[in-house]
């Protein structure tokens, strides 16, 4: 899972979302996709965010719902706070290689 977390971080653009989403979490695609072109001048296609979103997803650090037609994106910081127990913190969960 760690591996995942690491590959989806490593890209600027979806680390740019995850700020996104941390500054205003429950975001459509059409809301993430126009505050990347205003706040960063990315001009990216909805597929092109589509896709990035769904790395974030099998990552765990995006989650998204369903309400009537329209997807919502929220931020998920339990995979990050994993990492940050594993390696800050190794005292608190003993045992774990």
């Amino acid at each position: 899972m760690a591996e995942d977390v690491f590959k989806a971080l490593a890209d600027p653009t979806r680390r740019r979302i995850l700020d996104e989403l941390a500054e205003r979490d429950g975001q459509t695609l059409f809301e993430i996709c126009a505050r990347l072109v205003a706040k960063h001048g990315l001009a990216l296609s909805r597929q092109a965010i589509s896709q990035h979103l769904a790395v974030l997803e099998s990552a765990g650090l995006v989650h998204s719902r369903r309400e009537g037609r329209y997807k919502f994106h929220d931020l998920n910081t339990e995979p990050l706070e994993h990492i940050v127990t594993r390696w800050l913190r190794p005292d608190t969960r003993k045992g774990t290689p």
